[in-house]
């Protein structure tokens, strides 16, 4: 069997560290846990799990953090979490056969990432992180902020969820360090073009942000998924203008980098449900039904558009289109894949009600 180091970084963590540490406690063999400076309960909480508590002056770089983390573990491998992660409990058992069974040989173990998970467990959007990391070979990651490892070696991919279960809402700390960055005369690269802009879209500075979108697709090399989300994040900046045109043409340039996506597809077939041209919405939107949703994959996939989001829709453009019949088979198809949908049932009784008036006129 395998042994696990737990390496954290924190800094204000009390509301969630504990919901986090019960949920792995009993896989790991020992808990590290660095802190940036909090000033909360969140070190008097820690001691409840482990002793391994260490300082580190924060320094604007998440990287640096995480590999003075690293360095201080002992076994095997390290698997890292953040305080807001847990581990559900069909995943504690996953993980705790891979602990069991897995050949020490593997260097590099990526696990699915669960973001935006609703009641009843299932997650909005899914994609996979280098998770475990066989301490040996050194891995260090790279980059102040959005940082991440470049996986070398011997690399498997496991069905095990990490949950991210966010309470805090989102700062503008991540754009203060880019911005801190440039101002000391780095030169960004070409992913953190992406991650800059993305920043600069969440804080309200949409001008800025379609430059360095803009930046970002002008270049080959990086992920498919990144070109996905910063065609649709552009894509959306130009709709807050008013230039839907502009926004079409924006997501249609995703096509450049890849293939077909139901991501895409579904946000073409917003704008022109928002145009009111319903045809050439279903049409999108029916594309969107036909695409296989991808997997193992490194990049974000937002699973509603492959199934829900896009059936729903073609109902909705079916009821403007006046063709009731048409409206309750796809909102039943919508239904298959999210029985408890509020607006599923709703259209439900509002479209039968109406299927109803029709059958009783002469």
């Amino acid at each position: 069997m395998i042994t696990i180091s737990l390496c954290m970084i924190i800094r204000d963590e009390a509301e969630t560290i504990a919901r986090c540490l019960d949920t792995v406690k009993d896989i790991v063999d020992e808990i590290i846990i660095v802190d940036t400076g909090s000033v909360d309960k969140t070190k008097s909480i820690l001691t409840e799990y482990t002793a391994y508590i260490y300082d580190f002056k924060w320094i604007d770089d998440f990287a640096a953090a995480r590999n003075y983390s690293f360095s201080k573990a002992t076994q095997e491998y390290i698997l890292w979490l953040d305080a807001d992660d847990v581990l559900l409990e069909e995943d504690r058992k996953k993980f705790k056969y891979l602990k069991e069974h897995m050949e020490p040989s593997v260097d590099v173990v990526m696990m699915k990432y669960n973001l935006g998970v609703d009641n009843k467990e299932r997650a909005a959007c899914t994609y996979y992180r280098e998770r475990l990391i066989k301490r040996n070979k050194n891995f260090k990651w790279n980059d102040p902020v959005h940082e991440y490892i470049k996986p070398t070696g011997n690399i498997i991919t496991v069905g095990i969820g990490i949950t991210h279960k966010k309470l805090k809402q989102r700062s503008s700390r991540n754009l203060e360090i880019f911005e801190k960055m440039i101002q000391s005369g780095e030169k960004l690269s070409h992913r953190n073009c992406f991650y800059y802009g993305r920043e600069l879209n969440a804080n309200g500075r949409y001008d800025e942000a379609m430059v360095y979108f803009e930046k970002f697709l002008s270049q080959e090399g990086g992920f498919y998924s990144n070109y996905m989300d910063a065609c649709i994040e552009f894509s959306k900046i130009y709709t807050k203008k008013g230039d839907t045109k502009s926004a079409i043409k924006t997501l249609l340039r995703c096509f450049e980098f890849g293939v077909l996506r139901a991501e895409i597809c579904c946000e073409l077939g917003i704008q022109y449900e928002e145009m009111k041209d319903y045809e050439r919405a279903i049409s999108w939107y029916d594309i969107a039904t036909k695409l296989s949703k991808p997997e193992n994959t490194l990049g974000a996939v937002i699973h509603n558009f492959y199934d829900y989001i896009p059936y729903a829709s073609i109902g909705i453009c079916y009821f403007k289109l006046k063709n009731i019949q048409q409206a309750i088979k796809y909102n039943e198809k919508a239904a298959e894949f999210k029985p408890d949908s509020f607006v599923v049932n709703n259209n439900r009784k509002y479209f039968n009600s109406l299927l109803n008036c029709e059958r009783k006129q002469p």
